[in-house]
């Protein structure tokens, strides 16, 4: 079951993430919503004993985090 809620908090997160990679004024902030969200979600992922909830959620930190690391979390 928190397996499932895992894999739910990351689809909602996966948006947030992939829509804040384009570089147009303020649309990279979504990182800042999809990073936090992540992070709940991996934590769920980590109490369950299945890994693909955490590992989708682990993937959606990567890439905003990343995209936040390469910006300095402005743009």
């Amino acid at each position: 079951m928190l397996n499932l809620i895992s894999i739910l908090i990351g689809l909602v997160a996966i948006p947030f993430a992939l829509v804040g990679v384009i570089p147009f004024p303020l649309v990279p902030m979504l990182n800042w919503i999809a990073f936090p969200v992540a992070l709940v979600g991996a934590v769920i992922g980590m109490l369950s004993s299945r890994t693909s909830g955490r590992n989708l959620n682990l993937l959606v930190m990567l890439v905003s985090g990343l995209r936040l690391f390469l910006t300095g979390g402005l743009i």
